[in-house]
């Protein structure tokens, strides 16, 4: 019998474009020769990894499918994802820039920088409270693998918290998705200061944070599910486009940091200059559809449309299939990202 190949899951943000995530999750979990051993999850990167591990622990990796398949039904609003097909044909891309010029994406946009969340008073309510209130928390946090964790960005001082084990729970899943020109900061009893703290949306300061990962007894092999394109061929010329751009760039800072810190530290070990006793040598794997992308916006972000979801599942299942195909075989041997190509 083949042994398994044991990897540890980054599930990035990016709003409504995780349901990528989605597809890249359920392609993956058909493959019972590979293990996911650890998850580190930031926004919808979070929403994916709580809905899998819960769905995991109640009825396997059926149960994984299933639960992933509620929840993003719950963000498109639809009972039946399967609905979207007639769209197909007009394509992704324009289906983004309809949303993205329209006029009432447009007047949210600039109602979003003119006002604060906090204008709404006793009226407002977080629109994923009723999500992730229905998730079961008693298999999210129990000590079962995958281990799982949750980044958010603390506002007082702008650093990254973690949160693991019995502290995720709802105010912890939407802190990691606060994005603050649209949701009132998430205020909860912080256990690591012994105050009350707000927290914002955790792409800030980790997306996702991989340090989590470089536990003891995680496997050393980290798949990075990516959705934030690092690269755009075309230079930004429409407001839009340079919003959407920029928050691209902010969002994908905190991950390019890490992978940085990943290679510098391969390149010690590989002089000699470091043991690779005192430290271990990961490796780095992604699953991304630049391509796909491109074509999408930051409106396709924030407002869900039942189209482009299901495209992005599909999206997602070819992208895990090309890997399982080219790349798979790398797991527990090297990586099969040029982290030098990278950033040289």
């Amino acid at each position: 019998m083949a042994l398994k190949k044991k990897i540890n899951l980054a599930l990035q943000g990016g709003g409504a474009h995780g349901a990528f995530t989605w597809g890249v999750l359920d392609r993956l979990l058909e493959e019972t020769d590979i293990e996911i051993c650890g998850m580190s999850g930031t926004s919808a990167g979070a929403l994916n990894g709580a809905a899998l591990k819960a769905g995991l622990a109640y009825d396997g990796r059926s149960g994984a499918r299933e639960n992933l398949e509620w929840l993003w039904s719950q963000v498109a609003g639809v009972s039946d994802l399967r609905m979207a097909s007639w769209l197909a044909p007009f394509g992704v891309g324009i289906l983004s820039n309809q949303i993205e010029y329209s006029w009432p994406f447009a007047l949210s946009d600039v109602i979003s920088r003119a006002t604060s969340p906090y204008s709404f008073g006793p009226f407002y309510k977080n629109p994923l409270s009723d999500i992730v209130a229905r998730l079961d928390y008693d298999r999210v946090c129990a000590d079962t693998a995958p281990a799982f964790f949750v980044g958010a960005t603390r506002v007082r001082n702008g650093k990254i918290r973690i949160f693991q084990g019995y502290e995720i729970g709802p105010e912890a899943l939407m802190a990691s998705a606060c994005l603050p020109t649209i949701f009132q900061a998430v205020e909860m009893y912080d256990e690591t200061t012994g105050q009350t703290e707000a927290f914002w949306d955790g792409g800030y300061t980790g997306n996702p944070a991989l340090f989590p990962l470089f536990a003891d007894g995680l496997p050393d092999d980290i798949v990075i599910i990516n959705i934030n394109p690092l690269e755009r061929a075309d230079i930004p010329t429409t407001p839009q486009q340079i919003q959407n751009r920029v928050n691209e760039i902010s969002f994908n800072s905190s991950l390019l940091r890490e992978l940085r810190a990943i290679d510098f530290v391969q390149r010690l070990i590989d002089e000699g200059t470091l043991s690779s006793d005192r430290m271990s040598r990961v490796r780095i794997h992604m699953i991304a559809d630049d391509a796909l992308m491109e074509q999408l916006s930051a409106a396709t972000k924030m407002i869900p449309n039942i189209a482009v979801i299901s495209a992005l599942k599909e999206s997602g299942r070819t992208a895990a299939e090309i890997f399982l195909r080219n790349d798979v075989d790398k797991i527990g041997k090297q990586s099969s990202v040029d982290l030098r190509a990278m950033f040289d």
